[in-house]
């Protein structure tokens, strides 16, 4: 028997007891007072949304504010300065996982909501790589998420987009056009 094989098989054996723990964190989720909060986030889904309430959990005392989150998730720099040096760097003392749930929900967010898109464009025409075009967009998710986390409010996209504007927001300027040509954020 082949190596592949064999390890094609042993896949094969823990299938079902995925599709239970699969089945165990819909179920929970579902129960979960918090499920509507991250359920209406854009792209979120069946794989996100669960990933994201984990992240927040439900003792909103764990984290006071939004950077408390950003910090914690390792999405917020990290700012060395020394004299008249200053360095920006990104956290390597951080817990991986929460800091890949939200940064593969930034990327996800960008094929379903037109805010995001048009950000995570606009930083990449500022030079940013990919990777730190998502952090930056991860890092404005978060402060998103924590308001609604922590007002056990859906996210509103009118609302937020709203917001923007009313902020004056560089981003407003050329979301304008783009979300008359297409519906805002699509679940």
């Amino acid at each position: 028997m082949s190596h592949s094989l064999s390890l094609a098989q042993q896949l094969g054996a823990l299938a079902p007891s995925i599709a239970q723990l699969d089945a165990d964190i819909a179920r929970h989720f579902a129960a979960h007072a918090d499920a509507e909060v991250f359920r209406s986030l854009p792209g979120a889904g069946a794989a996100f949304a669960p990933r994201l309430l984990a992240a927040f959990g439900s003792d909103r005392s764990r984290f006071p504010s939004a950077a408390d989150m950003q910090q914690c998730a390792g999405i917020a720099p990290i700012t060395i300065r020394s004299g008249k040096h200053e360095q920006v760097r990104w956290r390597w003392c951080t817990n991986t996982f929460l800091r890949q749930t939200f940064h593969e929900f930034a990327g996800h967010s960008v094929r379903h909501c037109t805010w995001a898109k048009t950000f995570y464009y606009l930083q990449r025409q500022r030079g940013k790589s990919h990777h730190a075009a998502l952090r930056a967009l991860a890092f404005k998710w978060i402060r998103i998420l924590w308001r609604c986390w922590h007002d056990h409010t859906v996210y509103d996209d009118a609302r937020y987009t709203t917001a923007l504007a009313l902020r004056s927001s560089p981003l407003t300027s050329v979301l304008r056009p783009r979300v008359l040509e297409a519906t805002t954020c699509n679940a």
